[in-house]
């Protein structure tokens, strides 16, 4: 779950982050009043789930209240990323001497928590990660330990090379993490992380995303969830209990468990296709769970065939079947099925598609051959 900039300021403040302040707008008339309470010269920034706010105009500076109404007028409403920009936050401006990025993020290679800094902030990470990979320095930090003083004032002085600067740089970092572990998040980040005139380090950007997995321990975090800046199809995946990812291709998928998903997605590639979707419908053996999945597929125009790769172990076969022909009866599909189904009682699924004048084979290279051919990509028999 992503939280908005000003929602993962909160979760900083409370770790104790030097965070220069700022309040949300839902209206011009609201963000004028905001900037009149810090003196006219403001920052007005679009809250919205999406990287490159600053490029699409989503990002204003404000030299004077009335400009930040106007520039909240112009923002309020805008389409970020095909995300619609329904609040503003309204920050007083920072007198900017340096900027730099400082995230914490899961590494599933290194099976631990890494931070990553380096002084080129202000701009996308991985832009820097493509022109200038040196200038990144990461740290895998030992969860059963956490940061400790040492390694945060050396990651500090790849930041700056003024002692009271690193020395505030270094606690921001060590409390950047606290809270990615307090919080249950996946990623944490600031950039910019900046430096002032005055010499005083702090965060004037944040981006937080949760992992899912610790949302039900943590009410007060998934109260901050924005439906608003969901898609239909991913609000609908979540409201369903599936694992949900659109991509850019025209065969959808619906596979049971991750695995499985994956390898569909890498066979349909290799056959010459491009796969639609990552969907996952999990080990239920629910038929309610299969229609959602097809009314989601279903309602992505690119879509050209639908593929079902399903292995029945925990979940049965005529259960999918069953989902498959509840979902033909109630939607129009308006484009072809492919269907693989085996293990646990795939014969009566089987017979149960034949009745209702649908097939289903068993092997994977199979149908997902069809599928290709059928959403018109360069077959490509191998056989």
């Amino acid at each position: 779950m992503n939280l908005h900039e000003y929602q993962a300021k909160e979760l900083f403040r409370a770790a104790g982050m030097a965070v220069n302040p700022g309040e949300v707008a839902d209206d011009p008339p609201g963000a004028r009043a905001v900037a009149e309470r810090y003196g006219g010269r403001v920052v007005v920034k679009a809250q919205v789930h999406s990287g490159g706010r600053g490029k699409a105009g989503g990002v204003r500076l404000a030299s004077t209240a009335a400009e930040a109404e106007q520039h909240a007028a112009a923002i309020l409403g805008m389409e970020i990323r095909g995300l619609a920009v329904e609040r503003v936050l309204v920050s007083p401006t920072e007198d900017i001497a340096t900027e730099a990025y400082v995230g914490v993020l899961v590494d599933r290679e290194a099976q631990c928590p890494v931070i990553m800094v380096s002084a080129e902030g202000g701009v996308d990470i991985e832009e820097v990660a493509a022109t200038n990979p040196e200038a990144i320095h990461k740290l895998p930090v030992d969860p059963r330990y956490g940061i400790m003083p040492h390694q945060a004032w050396t990651l500090a002085t790849r930041l700056h090379g003024d002692a009271g600067l690193a020395r505030q740089a270094a606690r921001i970092i060590s409390q950047l993490y606290d809270a990615f572990v307090g919080n249950g998040a996946s990623m944490a980040e600031i950039n910019p992380l900046i430096s002032t005139a005055a010499g005083e380090v702090k965060a004037i950007d944040a981006k937080v995303s949760i992992d899912d997995n610790e949302l039900f321990r943590r009410p007060a975090i998934a109260g901050m969830r924005d439906p608003a800046s969901e898609s239909a199809a991913d609000a609908k995946a979540r409201a369903a209990g599936l694992s949900f990812v659109k991509l850019e291709g025209s065969v959808g998928c619906c596979v049971n468990g991750a695995g499985l998903a994956m390898a569909t997605m890498d066979l349909v590639k290799y056959y010459g296709g491009e796969p639609a979707n990552f969907l996952d419908i999990g080990g239920s053996s629910n038929p309610d769970k299969v229609v959602a999945a097809l009314e989601i597929i279903t309602a992505d125009r690119g879509v050209k065939v639908i593929l079902f790769n399903i292995f029945g172990g925990i979940t049965r076969c005529d259960d999918v079947a069953r989902g498959i022909l509840e979902a033909v009866e109630r939607m129009d599909m308006g484009v072809p099925l492919v269907i693989r189904l085996t293990g646990t009682n795939e014969e009566l699924a089987r017979e149960m598609l034949a009745d209702a004048g649908m097939a289903a084979v068993t092997s994977m290279d199979d149908v997902v051959r069809e599928a290709v051919r059928l959403a018109g990509g360069d077959h490509v028999d191998l056989r």
